[in-house]
């Protein structure tokens, strides 16, 4: 399970990656049309802001597996495997789950009349899919809470000495 997990967060975060790649070009193009051809868009605009949720959003799993989240690692990086595979399952029992599951409930109705109203941009010329964008709050609570169970998984098994190495993360 645990691989299955990895496997399935590791391909959609290299997947989400190449919207860097898109958010880039589309940035650039809205520098270039408004200062260079003083050309406005706000459509151009707003897809910059969804390609950008759509990253930070949609990759946290991915940013979770690959231990890039923040973390005061003063005392961590010095301790033992067991030792932190101690901390990173009661880390994820104590925070990551409870934080995940309070974000989707908090914001399960906020999206719920999003969705009721199909709600667009005010501005003129705006995207109308606001309500896709607040949809990708789910999606990073589900895609954190999978790769959490993962990582939990991970840490009982090295703490029980059914050893799991960093080679198989990736």
């Amino acid at each position: 399970m645990v691989a299955t997990i990895d496997q399935f967060t590791e391909h959609t975060g290299r997947l989400i990656s190449w919207l860097t790649l898109l958010l880039v070009f589309v940035v650039c193009t809205v520098v270039v049309l408004r200062y260079l051809l003083n050309i406005g868009s706000i459509a151009m605009q707003e897809s910059a802001m969804y390609l950008h949720s759509m990253v930070f959003l949609g990759a946290s799993a991915y940013t979770l597996k690959h231990n890039g989240h923040v973390r005061v690692d003063v005392f961590y990086r010095t301790m033992s495997p067991k030792k932190q595979a101690l901390v990173n399952s009661l880390g994820t029992v104590f925070m990551l789950i409870p934080v995940c599951l309070f974000i989707g409930v908090m914001s399960w109705d906020y999206i719920a009349r999003s969705w009721q109203i199909l709600e667009r941009s005010q501005d003129p010329g705006g995207l109308p899919f606001i309500y896709l964008l607040k949809s990708l709050l789910l999606v990073m609570v589900v895609s954190l809470l999978l790769q959490g169970v993962a990582e939990l998984m991970r840490s009982l098994m090295i703490l029980t000495n059914n050893e799991v190495g960093q080679e198989d993360r990736s």
